[in-house]
């Protein structure tokens, strides 16, 4: 069960919402999900957030599977709910009724199953990585840039595996010699704890003199002042990634994943028909 399927699973016991904290509460008193994290509330409430009607940000899922109770949000305890509570003229008037659904051709029915099935394995390895060891997260950055095609070789990347000049968690050789190396940076960060500028400042500190590359890669986001400064300065070339960035990766690269059925759309040959 994923975390969305768990808070799912709670809500529908309580027609009349929960608050986050008490959604978490229940998701670990009925065993429905094992938090691999210091403070499950903010994995539960950043879910509750990505997934809520009326919150617009970056990292929002275009699905929507809940809304916050009216009335509940004048001290920061928002109630939450699933959407199949609200009535059906309220969701008829936001535009979602199943009527404007009918209307899409076959193709496009599976175009949207496919983008939703998409963003839910998204969501699934996220809640994968943050619930990993931090040295299974290490590994997999090594690995997925390996995949992408840097480095001179499969077994050219390497995990440090202890403080390493201030921090440097992984090293990939990009010639047979290590003239040239990529330094990378690891931080497995619940999505409320972002990436700010003193972390990537450290970073660029913490590469050596003469290695101009790095990647800093996080399973949350960074601030705007840290991507600021990658854009600004000029002595070392810093490429961010994501948690968005990330899955997104590990999809296109296969990483943590594996393809189990594959369909063909198909329309009618007009040549194949035309006797003229």
């Amino acid at each position: 069960m994923t975390i969305l399927e768990a808070i799912q699973s709670v809500l529908a016991e309580y027609p009349n919402g929960l608050i986050c904290k008490d959604i978490t509460a229940k998701i670990l008193e009925k065993k429905l999900y094992s938090f691999n994290a210091k403070n499950p509330n903010a994995i539960v409430n950043h879910e509750l957030r990505r997934h809520c009607e009326g919150l617009t940000f970056p990292a929002a899922h275009p699905l929507k599977h809940f809304t916050i109770v009216p009335g509940t949000n004048s001290r920061g305890k928002s109630k939450y709910q699933l959407i199949e509570y609200k009535s059906k003229t309220e969701i008829d008037a936001k535009g979602t009724s199943s009527s404007a659904k009918s209307d899409l051709l076959p193709a496009e029915h599976m175009q949207e199953y496919y983008d939703s099935h998409l963003k839910n394995i998204k969501s699934q390895l996220l809640d994968k990585i943050l619930n990993s060891p931090p040295a299974f997260f290490e590994n997999l950055v090594v690995d997925l840039l390996l995949k992408i095609g840097y480095g001179y070789s499969a077994d050219s990347g390497t995990v440090v595996g202890k403080p390493y000049d201030g921090g440097i968690d992984g090293i990939i050789n990009e010639d047979a010699l290590g003239l040239d190396k990529i330094y990378i940076q690891a931080k497995r960060y619940s999505p409320s704890r972002t990436v700010g500028y003193d972390d990537i400042t450290a970073f660029g500190g913490a590469m050596l003199k003469g290695i101009k590359k790095g990647v800093f890669i996080t399973t949350s986001s960074f601030t705007k002042k840290a991507r600021n400064y990658v854009l600004e300065q000029n002595e070392k070339n810093i490429s961010l990634i994501d948690g968005e960035m990330l899955v997104d990766l590990m999809v296109k690269y296969e990483i943590g994943i594996r393809t189990i059925r594959t369909f063909n759309i198909y329309e009618i040959d007009s040549n194949f028909f035309d006797m003229d």
